[in-house]
C-alpha cells in the first residue's frame, strides 16, 4: 500500500460536510503588518496583487474577519490556541531571558498548550512553519517543534525580524549563519515550496508567517527599481531603522515588497497545480494586524493601507484588527464568493477540527466557519461576541456584539474609563461615538468586559492582577 493510499484509507470516513476521499492539505499564509487596504481586491489602488486576488476570484473573500490582536505575538497565540486575547496564553509582545547572557526569547507558549498544529500532527499531517514564530525559542516550551510542528525555519524572536537581511536564521534549532545580503523572504519561500514537494503524497499543514511588509522597508532592487521611478520625490529620504541600518526611499520599497509577497502566492498556486494537488488544498491568506507606521519610513497614508477603516497597528479600532482573509479550496468552495460572516483568528482551530471530524478542545472561544466555506449558511453558528485586550498604551480593550462595538482606553490606570460605542453597520469608519445616546448598551458592555476574560499572571491587565 502506498503512503498516499494509506492516508486515504485512514481518513476516508472523516466527514467534511460529505465524505471526502482524503483530508485536505492546508496552507496558511499570514502577512506581517499588511492592512485591510493593502490588497487590491480589498481596494488598494496604487499597486496590484493579482495572485492574492485570485484566491478571491476562485474562492471566498471575507469582509469581516479579525486578527487575534493588534500586534504580532498575541495574534499568533490566538491563531494557534483558538482563544481570544482574554484567554490565550500569550497576550502581548514580551521577552524572557535565555540560557546564556545576551540571549532572549519571546515569552513561550506553555508546554501543555493544545495548538492547531499539534492537532493536525496527531491526525497524520506533516506540519511545517516558515517565517517568524514569536511564541518561544528552541530552548524552551515555546519551540515550534514542541508545539506541533515537525519542521521550523526562520526567526524564533520577533526582534530578529526587524531586518529582511538577517545575519542568521534557525532550522529546527540549528543556527544557520548568513552573509547579511540574503533576503530572508526568498529563503522562507524556498523552504515552504520544498516542504510542499516533499509532502505531496500525504496531508500537510504549511504555515507561512512571513515578514512582509514588517519593520524595515527592504526588498531586492529588481522589485524596487520600477517603484523608484514612480516615487522619485522620496529618493533623498533615508531612514535608519533598528538592526536594519539605512533604508533609502522606503516609500518605493513598500509596494515592491507586497508584489514580492504576491509572487510567492503565485508560485505556491503554480506548484500545487504542477503536483496535481490543488483541488483538495486549502490556501488561506491573511495578515496579523493592521498596517504599521513605525517601519523604516513606511507611510500608511500614502497607500490608504487601512482602507475605509479607522486606526492602524496597536489600535483596537477596525483598522488595527480587521484584516484581509481569503480562502481557496476548489473541492469545496465556489468561485467568487463574498461573505460578511463575522470571524476571527481563534476560529481557525475549531474549523480544522470540524474538517478532521474531531471534537475541538473544551473551553475554546472559536467557532468553526466550515459551514460558511461550504455555502451552508443555515448551519453556520454566530459568535455571541468577539473580544480583544491590548496591554500597551495604558491598556485597551474592545468588544463586538453583532453590529455594535465598544472600545475602552487607559484601562490599566482607570478600569472605569469612558467607553466608546459604534454601530459598525452604519459607521464602518468608527467616526460617530454613540455612547451618550445608548447608555444601557454601554453598561452592558462594561459588565461584559470583565465577564469574558480571565486574569493572567504573565499579563496583568487590571489593577490588582
Amino acid at each position: 500500500m502506498t503512503y498516499r493510499l494509506f492516508f486515504a484509507f485512514l481518513f476516508g470516513l472523516f466527514t467534511i460536510g460529505s465524505v471526502c476521499a482524503a483530508p485536505p492539505n492546508i496552507i496558511y499564509i499570514i502577512a506581517d503588518d499588511a492592512g485591510y487596504g493593502d490588497i487590491s481586491v480589498y481596494g488598494q489602488q496604487l499597486f496590484s496583487t493579482p495572485h492574492i486576488d485570485s484566491l478571491a476570484t476562485h474562492g471566498m473573500k471575507f469582509t469581516q474577519h479579525y486578527s487575534g490582536s493588534t500586534v504580532c505575538a498575541p495574534a499568533r497565540s490566538s491563531l494557534m490556541t483558538g482563544h481570544h486575547t482574554g484567554r490565550t496564553p500569550i497576550r502581548g509582545n514580551r521577552n524572557t531571558p535565555g540560557p546564556r547572557p545576551g540571549e532572549e526569547s519571546d515569552l513561550p507558549l506553555p508546554p501543555d498548550t493544545i495548538t492547531v498544529a499539534r492537532i493536525l500532527q496527531q491526525h497524520g499531517y506533516a506540519t511545517g512553519a516558515f517565517g517568524k514564530w514569536g511564541l518561544g525559542a528552541h530552548w524552551n516550551s515555546g519551540d515550534p517543534q514542541k508545539q506541533g510542528f515537525d519542521e521550523f525555519f526562520g526567526h524564533y524572536r520577533q526582534g530578529h525580524g526587524h531586518t529582511h537581511y538577517p545575519r542568521f536564521l534557525f532550522h529546527n534549532g540549528e543556527r544557520i549563519d548568513l552573509d547579511g545580503n540574503t533576503y530572508s523572504h526568498d529563503l522562507f519561500e524556498e523552504k515552504a515550496l520544498d516542504f510542499i514537494r516533499r509532502n505531496k503524497d500525504r496531508p500537510f499543514f504549511c504555515f507561512l508567517p512571513i515578514l512582509i511588509p514588517h519593520a524595515a522597508m527592504q526588498v531586492p532592487e529588481e522589485y524596487k527599481a520600477p517603484w523608484r521611478e514612480k516615487f522619485p520625490q522620496y529618493e533623498d529620504l533615508v531612514v535608519r531603522y533598528s538592526i536594519a541600518g539605512e533604508v533609502r526611499n522606503p516609500i518605493a520599497a513598500f509596494p515592491a515588497m507586497m508584489i514580492r509577497l504576491d509572487d510567492t502566492v503565485g508560485r505556491i498556486i503554480e506548484l500545487l497545480e504542477e503536483l496535481g494537488i490543488a483541488e483538495n488544498t486549502i490556501i488561506i491568506f491573511t495578515s496579523d494586524n493592521g498596517p504599521a507606521p513605525e517601519g523604516a519610513g513606511r507611510r500608511v497614508e500614502i497607500f490608504n493601507s487601512s482602507g475605509p477603516l479607522r486606526g492602524i497597528k496597536r489600535d483596537l479600532y477596525e483598522g488595527g484588527i480587521r484584516v484581509p482573509f481569503l480562502v481557496k479550496w476548489p473541492a469545496k468552495i465556489e468561485s467568487g464568493v463574498v461573505t460578511d460572516h463575522i470571524s476571527a483568528f481563534w476560529d481557525f482551530l475549531p474549523t480544522v477540527c470540524e474538517i478532521l471530524g474531531v471534537e475541538p478542545p473544551e473551553g475554546i472561544d472559536g467557532i468553526s466557519f466550515l459551514p460558511t466555506l461550504q455555502g451552508n449558511i443555515e448551519a453556520q453558528r454566530i459568535h455571541d461576541y468577539l473580544y480583544w485586550e491590548f496591554h500597551e498604551y495604558g491598556g485597551r480593550r474592545a468588544l463586538r456584539v453583532g453590529d455594535w462595538k465598544a472600545i475602552q482606553l487607559n484601562v490599566r490606570n482607570n478600569p472605569n474609563s469612558p467607553v466608546q460605542l459604534y454601530n459598525l453597520k452604519e459607521d464602518i469608519g468608527e467616526r460617530n461615538d454613540l455612547a451618550d445616546r445608548y447608555p444601557e448598551k454601554v453598561e452592558r458592555f462594561r459588565k461584559m468586559f470583565d465577564e469574558v476574560r480571565v486574569a493572567s499572571p504573565d499579563f496583568p491587565f487590571l489593577p490588582g492582577e
